[in-house]
């Protein structure tokens, strides 16, 4: 069977993934979204081409042959974006962890790195597919060698392919015609000059009737149009020198071996690592786990009878009263899929008690009360969440690890223990999410005792390790008070606003709905009867049609799934038109029933009330957000909006008391700056 190799040109590939995906940036503010788009881009290639050899070729920071016979070769590039910059040496690391060899010479760029393999592999009876956003790789295609251009639409990525056949189907010339068209038209991105005057369409013409460059000057004075005619005959040596310039050389003297570029083990330990260092979450279920990162050295008990739960509070016990300086315990509560259990790490020993058998909820509370009394420090990953199920009394001995990675890297999309360990202990953990698979945590349980210990102790033993780390951090950058005296008390805040939850009108509500059902539907009717016809008003396509098709409306903006009508386009329209004033309305009137009227009494629990949570961990500037539901966005502007906040009533006996600050920014700028003007104003 025929073997295949393909070859990328590194240097193209990660430049087309750098602006075809927005800014991304890991925990530690490295930017990865080149690195992340070059990857997604390969494993497709790679999926569908299945090779048995593989390389990618980079240029280098020196100048080329190329520059010898043209000093201003490429001079017209600009310069790469450092956050782009950056990212080229962690691609070439990410390449070398996968096994996957990389290659650059100095003097040589990577178009002409990937035409000697190329050639050299098609000699060999290969099959070669080269992979570039750069069309001067056309000149490599023949039947044997595929030139893949990646291009991204609609978000995706879709590769055009070009064999002998399809570069004469859509440039117009063979394959080793694309230089004699380069020496005739130039290229501006590589500043090439070419003969002035002489486009694309008019190339294609020449080569058409005269093959090449030679055989046209030999004919010069019937090419048309004259300006060409002249062009070629005053500057026959541009034509010659950027002919010259973009030929690739399949000469090149670089070091290689095809048995190097043999694919390897792309999933092992060390790229698993750099994965989980740069966040790439969508790529680790590449990976076999088990093969890839190394369990923790340290025995978990699982404790789920009377008996041996008793055994593991006095171990524990006698672990917290021999502690050398304070005793500490780390503690995580699980309470999900009908499970419940407590994980316990202290010194080098770590215990997981579940419910079951003999050993009620009840008696693993009392367990945790004794314990956690008994320590000195107790530390834990999201005390909020182990607020709901035991009580805990506020006390300045209780560290959330989660809280203090917060503050101290607020632009994190997560505080999971596998997050922390990463960030701040250098570690690599499985994920939970990656541990349990698609499984529930319950079946786990039953069937696999020794992945469930695991994920259920590693947030008591990641919170264990990162308690010194995160507090000498916090030191350091001035914020242990902010932790201590803010954010610490704030937990237990937001648990009481969320476990007394807000007093909410269930049948106002539902009353509200009734009537924004008739007002939905007369606006329904009254747009049907302006239209002239019945559509789908939530269909932007049919919108479109009607607006800017039938009724005629100017301003519509084609795009490529029809015509935007988006709130900003519409809002400019309607003047024109009533029709579109009702639009308008009746999208906001159909917002407010989806969003409010209809969805908030789903979340009134049997008390009255919506326990609406409220998160300490989400934005970056600090501020909480709510969700399940989000009652701080609830409508202000519109009256109608206005009546959804009627239904939220204080307890009787007491008021609802609003307050903010006044030109709080304004304010912090004045203090900081301590400008006088600042200050007095």
């Amino acid at each position: 069977m025929q073997k295949k190799i393909v070859l990328i040109d590194g240097n193209s590939i990660i430049n087309r993934a750098f602006y075809g995906i927005p800014l991304l940036t890991n925990g530690e503010g490295i930017h990865t979204n080149a690195v992340y788009g070059f990857l997604n881009i390969m494993f497709k290639i790679l999926d569908e081409e299945q090779p048995d050899y593989l390389a990618v070729a980079f240029d280098v920071k020196h100048p080329t042959f190329r520059h010898k016979m043209f000093a201003e070769y490429k001079g017209t590039r600009k310069p790469m974006p450092s956050e782009l910059r950056e990212q080229v040496p962690l691609l070439k690391d990410v390449l070398r962890a996968m096994n996957i060899v990389t290659l650059e010479a100095p003097g040589y760029e990577a178009d002409d790195i990937l035409g000697t393999i190329a050639k050299d592999a098609e000699s060999k009876g290969m099959r070669v597919a080269v992979i570039s956003g750069d069309r001067d790789l056309l000149q490599l295609a023949t039947e044997n060698i595929m030139v893949r251009i990646p291009k991204t639409k609609a978000g995706g990525t879709e590769v055009e392919n070009y064999n002998t056949q399809d570069v004469l189907d859509k440039m117009g010339v063979r394959p080793d015609q694309i230089i004699e068209l380069k020496g005739l038209m130039g290229d501006s991105s590589d500043n090439i000059p070419g003969l002035p005057g002489v486009g694309e369409k008019t190339a294609v013409a020449i080569l058409t009737q005269f093959d090449n460059i030679e055989s046209a000057y030999a004919h010069v004075e019937e090419i048309k149009p004259p300006r060409a005619k002249t062009a070629m005959m005053e500057h026959i040596d541009l034509a010659r020198l950027s002919r010259e310039l973009a030929t690739i050389n399949i000469h090149s003297e670089i070091e290689y071996k095809l048995e190097d570029m043999l694919i390897g083990e792309f999933y092992n330990e060390d790229s698993y690592n750099l994965f989980k260092r740069l966040e790439f979450k969508n790529f680790l279920n590449k990976f076999n786990l088990e093969a890839t990162s190394k369990q923790p050295n340290v025995e978990i008990v699982i404790a789920n009878d009377a008996s041996s739960a008793a055994d593991a509070e006095k171990h524990i016990l006698e672990q917290l009263k021999t502690a050398a300086e304070s005793a500490t315990l780390a503690l995580g509560i699980t309470a999900e899929d009908g499970i419940f259990a407590a994980a316990f790490a202290v010194e080098e020993e770590m215990y997981v008690l579940v419910e079951d058998n003999d050993l009620s909820k009840d008696k693993m509370i009392e367990i945790i009360n004794i314990l956690t009394d008994a320590a000195d420090n107790l530390v834990l990953a999201d005390l909020k969440t182990v607020l709901k199920e035991i009580d805990i009394e506020e006390s300045s001995k209780l560290f959330d690890v989660s809280i203090a990675a917060y503050l101290l890297n607020p632009l994190r999309d997560s505080y999971m223990y596998d997050d922390i360990a990463g960030e701040f202990l250098g570690g690599v953990l499985i994920s939970k999410k990656e541990k349990l698979g698609k499984d529930k945590l319950s079946k786990v349980y039953r069937e696999r005792q020794e992945d469930f210990a695991y994920v259920l102790a590693q947030p008591a033993a990641v919170a264990l390790k990162a308690m010194p780390v995160l507090k000498e951090r916090l030191k350091a950058e001035g914020m242990y008070q902010v932790f201590t005296d803010v954010e610490m008390p704030l937990v237990f805040v937001l648990d009481s606003m969320e476990k007394y939850g807000i007093k909410a009108k269930r049948d106002e509500l539902e009353s509200f709905s009734v009537r924004l059902k008739s007002k939905i539907d007369e606006l329904e009717s009254d747009i049907y009867k302006l239209a002239g016809e019945e559509f789908n008003i939530n269909s932007p396509k049919q919108l479109g049609v009607i607006l800017f098709e039938k009724l005629g409306l100017k301003g519509g903006k084609k795009t490529k799934t029809g015509y935007s009508t988006a709130a900003d386009v519409l809002e400019k329209m309607a003047p024109e038109n009533p029709i579109v004033s009702q639009i308008l309305e009746y999208r906001q009137l159909t917002k407010l029933k989806s969003t409010y009227a209809d969805a908030l009494p789903t979340y009134i629990a049997e008390d009255g009330r919506i326990h609406s949570n409220f998160n300490q961990t989400i934005t970056a500037t600090g501020r909480i957000s709510s969700t399940e539901p989000n009652l701080q966005n609830i409508p202000v502007r519109m009256e109608l909006g206005r009546e959804i906040r009627k239904v939220f009533v204080p307890e009787d006996g007491y008021i609802f008391v609003d307050a903010d600050y006044s030109q709080i920014e304004l304010r912090v700028l004045a203090h900081m700056s301590a400008d006088k003007n600042l200050i007095e104003a």
